[in-house]
């Protein structure tokens, strides 16, 4: 028998009809489009199939007319620098903008936020070790522009990717679409809180700060363990449309948001499942690195005009642990402009340099 989660995938009907009768439904449809694909493979027929991209250089690896969709990306990397995963930036702009729509890190990207290639795997983002792949539908009306920005301390030895993508005769098949998204942020140590009862959220770690209408589908967290005690219990707090604190959407913790919930403990085991996952587990005492996700695929949380995503780092924020975190939404543009720190503020906390905190109980 097939479990809950893959019978609801493929079969059960989808709220709204927004896919048919199910994912698998809508295959046998015939669409009005052009499958495309662009990649690195070597233009001379030989079998250089990757681009070298000098350190501190961007380059452009897509430039597409629309109107269309990327529909999945490929990418996998070889270069010599230990953080190359966090020092290379992806960057996506959708018809012409000038603030980039993703700018994230690549390997936190494709959930491999601690420049260790492993394996997990989702609905719509996986990695097999250093092979990243992403399935999240990326509609454009004019143009689609893709970046990367090597800020590594060398040179990518090897670069290589695959891009599939659809045209179609007339822009009245993505003209009301949002548009795809995704931002990466960091907190190297978040500062613990005085507050006691967290009236405000004010201290909450930010996930998400977006402007506009559109709908969030996804949250990829990793957190880095600082000394011992466990580091989670923080609620998700969400505002929408900037309605007062407190917000009407509460969690009871960062592990029941990620749908998991006592197995969170010390003698856990990672898993996947399509839509949320543990896909990295740290050690026993929890001073490990931890990486998780949540993708709101069949509950998008909608917005009309923001959306204030955050969780506590610890029960009352009273936890000073590194976290790093990459929103997925999608809307209208224009969007709120976001930016990635410089290249020292994104390398990946020592935990073994750091001092032991208070040991919480769970």
């Amino acid at each position: 028998m097939l479990p809950v989660f893959v019978f609801t995938l493929l079969i059960a009907p989808v709220a709204h009809g927004q896919w048919g009768t199910s994912f698998l439904g809508r295959l046998p449809e015939l669409k009005n489009a052009v499958t495309r694909k662009i990649s690195s493979f070597d233009k001379t027929g030989g079998n250089r199939d990757f681009l070298t991209i000098r350190k501190d250089t961007t380059v452009t690896i897509a430039d597409l007319a629309g109107p269309g969709c990327i529909t999945h990306i490929w990418v996998t990397i070889s270069a010599a620098d230990r953080f190359h995963l966090r020092k290379i930036l992806l960057r996506v702009y959708w018809d012409g903008e000038k603030n980039p729509s993703v700018s994230c890190p690549i390997g936190d990207f494709f959930g491999l936020g601690f420049c260790q290639p492993h394996y997990w795997s989702s609905l719509p983002l996986s990695a097999a070790s250093r092979a990243m792949n992403c399935y999240f539908p990326m509609p454009y009306e004019h143009r689609a522009r893709i970046e990367i920005v090597n800020d590594c301390d060398t040179d990518i030895g090897a670069f290589y990717f695959n891009i599939d993508y659809e045209t179609y005769p007339g822009a009245d098949a993505v003209r009301n679409m949002g548009r795809f998204h995704a931002q990466w942020n960091r907190e190297s140590l978040t500062t613990p809180s005085k507050d006691t009862t967290n009236i405000t959220g004010n201290s909450n770690y930010l996930i998400l700060d977006a402007e506009g209408e559109g709908h969030y589908v996804g949250t990829l967290m990793y957190i880095q363990g600082m000394g011992t005690g466990w580091w989670g219990e923080g609620d998700d707090m969400v505002v929408v449309d900037g309605e007062k604190w407190p917000p009407s959407f509460n969690g009871t913790g960062l592990e029941d948001y990620f749908l998991g919930a006592w197995n969170f403990n010390n003698v856990s085991q990672e898993y996947n499942t399509p839509f949320y996952g543990y896909s990295l587990q740290g050690n026993k005492d929890y001073t490990g690195q931890h990486a998780m996700y949540r993708f709101h695929i069949l509950d998008p949380i909608v917005f009309k005009k923001s959306l204030r995503c955050t969780i506590e780092h610890g029960h009352n924020n009273k936890r000073a642990d590194d976290y790093a975190s990459v929103a997925f939404w999608y809307q209208k543009e224009p969007h709120k402009p976001f930016t990635v720190p410089e290249v020292s503020k994104r390398i990946p906390t020592n935990s073994w340099s750091v001092t032991p905190q208070e040991k919480d109980t769970h």
